[in-house]
């Protein structure tokens, strides 16, 4: 399959491996110069569970992508504030038949995308692999992971599903989703507790689970996320969720070592964050209907906060 990785991070690193070696036409697109040069200089490099792999991937830059390069799927892996400038910049690869895949963090980006798709070319997702950028063209990728997923119109599974096998026979653990949204507010309630405490305390997510008060912490802004979610008739039941996100996250044996990509973000490279479409959502969504969010609001309060103290750009 010809795929296009809109958004080449640390996760559009991975994916573009991980799809490259199961022998599908993969090209990156980014707008970061220095990355991009890179990887076509000398190819992408990681360090994948250990082993030191080149893979020698084409990438673009975002604003020198033309109508001459075609993708059977487009996949989403911008940050969430990335997302419009970079499906206008490519929007001349965006044909009636080109299938769109948004696998970003947070909440409500289907209203972005579908600017520039139709609605039966869109499906939406969420991911649990994890992935960290060592450098320009350079990834650190370990532990495992999975994806679901689900066409956007609620229609035929037919191309959702396909695309599940292409991305499961890269090795990347798709299954289609019957419900989607609500993987998508569980993937929130994550990066709605690891993303921003860990940003906020600079620690990794095992040293977060060693604090005292990181469950009554993930209880209160899960609780938060679920009293959201059931506007929308998403049943995420919070203590279920806590535990899920505790036993998946805090074991420094798999993934507990892992400092997420919000802090990789924003203490590391001084970056603005992604948290207005994850904690600020939630807010923004609670106001909407009436549904106190303390933990969130001042959650996304402070991350902008450190923002200013760090000159995040």
């Amino acid at each position: 399959m010809k795929i296009i990785i809109a958004g080449a991070g640390a996760m559009g690193m991975r994916f573009g491996l991980m799809l490259h070696e199961a022998n599908n036409e993969v090209v990156l697109v980014d707008g970061w110069k220095e990355h991009v040069d890179t990887i076509n200089a000398h190819g992408l490099k990681a360090n994948f569970n250990g082993e030191e792999k080149t893979v020698p991937l084409k990438a673009y830059l975002k604003d020198e992508v033309d109508a001459s390069l075609r993708a059977d799927l487009i996949i989403l892996f911008t940050k969430a504030m990335q997302l419009d400038g970079m499906l206008k910049s490519i929007q001349s690869v965006i044909t009636p038949e080109t299938n769109v895949l948004c696998l970003l963090n947070g909440i409500g980006h289907e209203e972005i995308i579908e600017k520039y798709v139709k609605r039966e070319r869109i499906l939406i997702g969420n991911t649990m692999w994890t992935a960290g950028m060592e450098g320009p063209g350079r990834a650190k990728l370990f532990g495992n992971g999975s994806i679901a997923l689900q066409e956007l119109h609620g229609g035929d599974a037919t191309v959702a599903k396909d695309i599940c096998k292409v991305l499961s026979d890269a090795q990347l653990n798709a299954e289609y989703s019957e419900n989607i949204r609500f993987a998508i507010y569980k993937k929130a309630c994550v990066n709605g507790t690891m993303n921003s405490l860990c940003t906020l305390l600079e620690c990794n997510m095992a040293q977060l689970g060693e604090t005292a008060t990181a469950h009554d912490m993930l209880m209160g802004i899960v609780s938060e996320f679920s009293k959201v979610a059931k506007h929308e008739n998403v049943d995420l039941p919070v203590e279920e969720t806590v535990n899920y996100i505790e036993t998946a996250c805090y074991n420094r044996e798999t993934i507990g070592l892992h400092y997420p990509s919000m802090h990789q973000d924003l203490v590391k490279n001084h970056r603005l964050t992604e948290i207005d479409c994850i904690n600020g959502a939630i807010v923004s969504k609670g106001q909407k209907y009436g549904v106190p969010t303390p933990y969130c609001q001042l959650i996304t309060q402070l991350i902008h906060a450190k923002e200013v103290v760090l000159e995040a750009k």
